[in-house]
């Protein structure tokens, strides 16, 4: 005996095919999902069962299980004498002889095969352990129809697991698979008389045993609610579907809130039948916590049974483009790399990079803004121009590094890449703003519930600097919400996107304890000019922060130190530099010593006035004065004056000799684009635009393409040049104090 206990031997639940029950975190069952072979088939083990079901079912079936070697010979002798006086009762079999009949499918009812059962009971008492047997018996006993073992009859019968029944409940396990066809559920979810006098009679001897039973006499006289196959709950199936996607079996618990899965499912489904007269027909969202990386809530589609919009297809799976979503990670890059911080003063006017002249939405350029208002107002000219600056890592290798996957070449998009030019899925997107929220670290997401494991953040790659995502973060919490126009309290740091030909209307942002992105569209792609996020879907997130945080269902937000090296500093409003003694609108701003940008502000300088003449002078004198004027590039002075707000146009400084100090700028090429490939037909060929910025008032800016004169042009105007013949120039602009800025263009003829 010990020898073939010792012996290697498969357990006794190898090769059977199991369900897949799937739990939200709170143990309340979503999907039940039957085995390979059609059962409803759950295993656990003996000691996750209720230790009152296995008492319950020795008691019932199999007193002396602890003390018979598999075959009980007096009941047996018992059995047979009955058999012989004409009587059928049944009551020999042991649970070792039940379970043999069904691991072996053994017929019975002949003398031989109940010969065989007895066999393969010695057999199985010889191998296994009491215990083993016993946790087989209760995962595979018949519960009626196609289901078997406790585990899946709890969850079927009682929609609870095999440890949350009640005595009650439990006795009434207990006595099903004695006779499982008399004592099941029946189609109309009646209770059977034999089920309900086999459970009254074990309540018997079990109240003999078990004095504190007697409480629940009026409970064992009265059938419970209990439920079939058909009342089997569908709950979050998006969800569920991914999960079994993933290859799960057995017991699972998600990481899914259900309070919070109801929440977005009903907010979603009022605000598509409210937006159906603007063409809305369909939606996604999804949460996750910012803390475990666990997915609270997902909601695939507006409606999973409605085939007219594909319902079944999980949107936070589908490849879709962000829209202006990723500009956070641009202005994220940007503050890393020096180029700027949050007041910074960047350039909203028409510009050509290359190829590629983008346009705000609104068709509109403001001049001079702070890189915080640029990327909370979604201006795209201050976007591409700070993506074209990004060196190491580029908006596409951190892309890359953040595990977006199915990304075309970074040639393929260019600069395109800014304006969402390409595709991630809503996955994807949540994954990269809940780095933003975890001060630059990625973590990896979760569909099952971690419990007290956390990922080891020690490990986690680092794409922004704790000091860059807590300043990006900072700049979308002034976003202003779109029902009040001001920004959310508490606080929400968040961002729309709207994609090219109003095909996806995004919004993703940070709150409380969570992360959360919506998105509306249609998933064949359709157009809809409503598909704008600030008008569509930031709404739609909105309603969704405002109901869940009403319902206390947001949690509080993570207490995170403040990041080492970092500091506020005090900038000239205007130029966002350090102010210098003229400027006297001052703001506080976040600096990242040692890596922000720092010079002071030249923006406003003095310049010596005669007043007889009202020019510029060198000398001094009674009737010289000195006056403040703002030296603004000549493109964005233009802008002013489209805007009807004109700024005065300082006078053009005099030549003072070396020991004034100038009061200009060299002029800063921009157009044509740094790296640019102009390809040119042979015929008509279009002029390649030369263009320069200058600050102040100075005239005449020449032109030259490999040290040839090509001519002459004023500040902020256009020289059309037409190279006579392919290769690369040198094209270079020089003012007449001999200041200069060069680019390297390349052309290219085609018939």
């Amino acid at each position: 005996m010990l020898g073939l206990r010792l012996w290697p031997h498969a357990p006794l639940d190898s090769g059977l095919a199991l369900s897949t029950a799937i739990s939200a975190r709170d143990g309340t069952l979503l999907r039940l999902v039957l085995a390979a072979d059609e059962q409803y088939r759950l295993w656990i083990p003996l000691r996750d069962m209720d230790p009152r079901l296995a008492e319950a079912v020795q008691l019932y079936e199999d007193r002396w299980f602890w003390w018979h070697p598999g075959v009980n010979p007096v009941a047996l002798v018992r059995a047979a004498l009955l058999h012989g006086a004409g009587e059928h009762r049944r009551g020999a079999s042991t649970i070792s002889m039940q379970l043999a009949r069904r691991l072996y499918h053994l017929p019975t009812r002949s003398t031989a095969g109940k010969a065989r059962q007895i066999l393969a009971a010695l057999w199985l008492e010889a191998r296994y352990s009491k215990r083993e047997i016993l946790e087989a018996y209760l995962n595979l006993a018949p519960y009626g129809g196609n289901i078997e073992g406790a585990a899946s009859a709890s969850l079927i019968y009682f929609h609870k697991t095999s440890r949350q029944l009640s005595l009650p409940e439990v006795l009434t396990l207990a006595v099903i698979p004695q006779n499982p066809r008399k004592r099941g559920v029946n189609a109309v979810k009646q209770w059977s008389p034999a089920l309900l006098a086999a459970r009254t009679r074990l309540w018997r001897e079990w109240s003999a045993s078990h004095p504190d039973a007697l409480r629940y006499r009026q409970q064992i006289a009265a059938p419970e609610s209990m439920f079939g196959t058909a009342a089997l709950p569908f709950l979050a199936p998006h969800f569920t579907d991914q999960l079994l996607s993933d290859r799960v079996s057995g017991q699972v618990t998600s990481s899914l809130d259900l309070p919070m899965q109801t929440t977005l499912e009903r907010i979603l489904t009022q605000f598509v039948a409210s937006q159906r007269g603007q063409g809305v027909d369909n939606a996604s969202a999804m949460v996750i916590d910012r803390v475990s990386g666990e997915v609270r809530a997902l909601v695939g589609s507006a409606d999973y049974a409605n085939p007219a919009i594909d319902g079944q297809v999980n949107g936070t799976q589908a490849k879709r483009s962000p829209g202006s979503t990723l500009k956070p990670f641009i202005y994220g890059l940007a503050l890393d790399q020096g180029l700027l911080h949050p007041l910074t003063i960047l350039k909203d006017a028409p510009t050509s990079f290359g190829p590629f002249s983008p346009e705000n939405f609104d068709g509109r350029f403001v001049g001079p803004i702070s890189a915080q208002e640029a990327l909370i107002h979604s201006r795209n000219i201050p976007a591409v121009a700070l993506a074209e600056r990004l060196k190491q890592p580029s908006l596409y290798g951190f892309l890359r590094s953040a595990g977006v996957t199915r990304l075309a070449s970074e040639h393929h998009y260019g600069l395109a890449l800014a304006l969402g030019g390409g595709e991630v899925t809503m996955e994807e997107l949540a994954r990269l703003y809940l780095m933003l929220a975890n001060r630059g670290s990625l973590r990896p997401l979760s569909t099952i519930a971690q419990g007290s494991t956390r990922t080891d953040t020690s490990i986690a790659p680092q794409l922004l600097s704790p000091q860059a995502a807590f300043i990006t973060d900072q700049m979308l919490r002034a976003n202003a919400r779109p029902d009040t126009g001001e920004p959310a309290y508490p606080a929400v740091a968040w961002k729309t996107g709207t994609s090219w030909g109003f095909r996806d209307a995004w919004t993703a942002g940070i709150f409380d304890r969570y992360v959360m992105v919506v998105w509306v569209g249609h998933f064949n792609g359709e157009s809809n000019p409503a598909f704008v996020g600030i008008k569509t879907a930031a709404p739609l997130f909105f309603r969704l922060v405002d109901s869940l945080r009403a319902q206390h269902l947001s949690g509080s937000e993570p207490r995170l130190p403040l990041p080492d090296n970092l500091s506020r500093v005090e900038v000239c409003t205007a130029s966002g530099d350090l102010p210098n003694s003229l400027c006297k609108d001052h703001s506080l701003t976040w600096f990242i010593p040692g890596i922000s940008p720092i010079r002071v502000s030249s923006l406003h300088r003095a310049v010596k006035i005669d007043r007889r003449t009202g020019r510029a002078t060198c000398s001094d004198g009674p009737e010289v004065e000195e006056r403040v004027f703002e030296y603004w590039p000549t493109d964005l002075q233009r802008l002013f004056r489209e805007a009807g707000m004109p700024r005065q146009t300082p006078p053009p400084v005099p030549d003072c000799g070396a020991d004034h100090a100038d009061l200009t700028e060299a002029p800063q090429i921009r157009s044509p684009s740094r790296g640019a490939v102009y390809t040119l037909r042979l015929a008509n060929a279009t002029p390649i635009q030369l263009r320069a910025e200058v600050t102040g008032a100075q005239e005449g800016l020449f032109w030259f393409a490999n040290n040839g004169l090509i001519g002459q042009s004023h500040g902020g105007e256009a020289l059309g040049w037409r190279p006579r013949a392919a290769g690369t120039y040198q094209v270079r602009v020089i003012d007449r104090q001999g200041r200069s800025d060069l680019r390297e263009v390349v052309v290219e003829f085609v018939p």
